[in-house]
């Protein structure tokens, strides 16, 4: 017999009168007569019960299965006396794929996530894990639904570049050149490297995804990206994956519709699609959440330019531990106070001062400020940042040699502002940032499946 998935059992009207199903066992309860066991084979939050008489064969082997065992059960699908479930299992036949030892680490309802990530290969075996990991593979799919819809094209940027699309030099090298040999020479000779040049991990794929909404019209890119931060923060991991759409004839304002269209989107379908992890995180992770994702859903996101930010936040008297002066980044804790205490929800930031901005960004005509925009949600603080890109030759020539950028080492992103040149725009979402705004998971190193953090790469 084919097997069946608990998820698809519970949530059928009519069931078989007899299925199979293979899963992990979450508690058992026994006696002499019969046990009770919880099956969750991973498809669902929710458990199934399977109830075994002692007059099954191997009721004495089955009287020894432990948490976190794995079973293959036959059994009849029955009508569930208790509360929460429709169906139970009246097992015919249990097959005893393997005993977990009494040395499982998930014996306990609760652990905390700090002890959790020391085992991040079995957390999503909990409830709270499973649902998000559950949660982020919908989103994904999420993602490439709206942007299919929308007629958007898939593109696969380069995780190895020659380029540092941020300019914040705080990159991973790529070398295939021998340490020792390195070592005895006193330095690196990139002419003998793989490329023959400097390379490294990627910041972002924008610069290459430019490329193609100058041929395409509407590119995106979904996929890892890597800082080499030595940053032990709740919002900082060196490994994370961000969504970049790049899209021709489209000016700032475009890019912000475009931006709230997204965010709204994807949180609907967490919700109409993911009900029972949603209730989970909004039920015991976050008692907040729920009014948030209706102000996400519900409201129209609010706009400002960076000098109306500023003076905001020098006008509310707040005790900030960061200074809040012009031309200066804004800090996570001005960043959170501007969407949860003055607006009370997500706003876009425009405008930024040239100086503190990537030479890519439009020049506005002030000469002071760059087309740039950020995303600001509650509970999070910057979700997406991006900008109108800057069309002008000229203009982005004279920007990259203010910013002292070797225009030879991009040679190719000035050709796209010679032939055929236009206006474009795009952004970059982090997307552990966006499942961290809908679950309310405080911890990025709990929403993506392996952290890579500072001195941790044991999985």
């Amino acid at each position: 017999m084919k097997r069946t998935k608990i998820n698809v059992l519970l949530n059928i009207d009519t069931p078989p009168q007899e299925a199979l199903i293979k899963g992990w066992v979450r508690t058992k309860r026994d006696s002499k007569e019969f046990l009770f066991m919880e099956i969750n084979d991973g498809s669902c939050l929710k458990n199934i019960q399977v109830v075994a008489n002692n007059d099954l064969k191997n009721y004495q082997q089955i009287q020894t299965i432990t948490t976190g065992s794995s079973v293959c059960v036959l059994g009849k699908v029955v009508e569930s006396p208790g509360k929460g479930q429709k169906w139970e299992i009246q097992a015919i036949a249990v097959e005893i794929l393997n005993i977990a030892p009494e040395s499982y680490p998930l014996q306990k309802k609760r652990h905390s996530d700090e002890f959790l990530r020391t085992i991040a290969h079995l957390r999503p075996r909990t409830n709270k894990y499973g649902a998000a990991f559950r949660l982020r593979s919908e989103m994904a799919f999420a993602i490439h639904k709206f942007y299919r819809e929308k007629g958007f094209r898939y593109l696969t940027t380069p995780l190895i570049t020659g380029s540092d699309c941020e300019g914040a030099g705080e990159m991973f090298r790529v070398t295939s050149l021998d340490p020792e040999l390195v070592k005895k020479a006193g330095q690196m000779d990139f002419k003998k490297d793989f490329f023959g040049q400097e390379s490294n991990l990627t910041v972002s794929g924008q610069l290459s995804a430019e490329m193609f909404a100058l041929a395409l019209g509407d590119v995106y890119s979904f996929g890892p990206t890597f800082r080499a931060e030595n940053s032990n923060t709740s919002r900082h991991v060196a490994e994370f994956w961000m969504l970049e759409p790049e899209m021709a004839f489209c000016d700032l304002k475009e890019n912000m519709d475009h931006g709230e269209e997204l965010v709204k989107y994807l949180t609907r379908h967490a919700m109409d699609e993911c009900p029972e992890d949603m209730a989970l995180f909004c039920n015991f992770v976050d008692k907040s959440l729920s009014k948030r994702i209706d102000t996400l859903l519900n409201t129209e996101f609010a706009r400002v330019s960076y000098t109306e930010a500023i003076d905001i936040l020098e006008k509310s008297k707040t005790a900030f531990e960061f200074k809040v002066e012009y031309g200066t980044d804004l800090q996570s804790e001005h960043e959170r106070y501007l969407a949860e205490e003055h607006f009370k929800k997500p706003v876009f930031l425009t405008d930024y001062p040239k100086e503190i901005k990537p030479f890519y960004m439009r020049m506005n005509d002030d000469g002071k400020t760059v087309a740039a925009v950020d995303l600001l949600v509650p509970g999070i603080g910057e979700l997406i940042g991006g900008s109108q890109r800057e069309e002008r030759l000229l203009v982005l020539e004279q920007r990259m040699r203010d910013m002292n950028l070797p225009m030879e080492n991009y040679w190719w992103y000035l050709d796209s502002r010679k032939f055929g040149s236009a206006p474009h725009s795009g952004f970059g979402m982090g997307f552990e940032r966006f499942l961290m705004m809908i679950t309310g998971i405080s911890n990025i190193r709990d929403v993506i499946p392996f952290p890579r953090t500072p001195g941790s790469i044991d999985f």
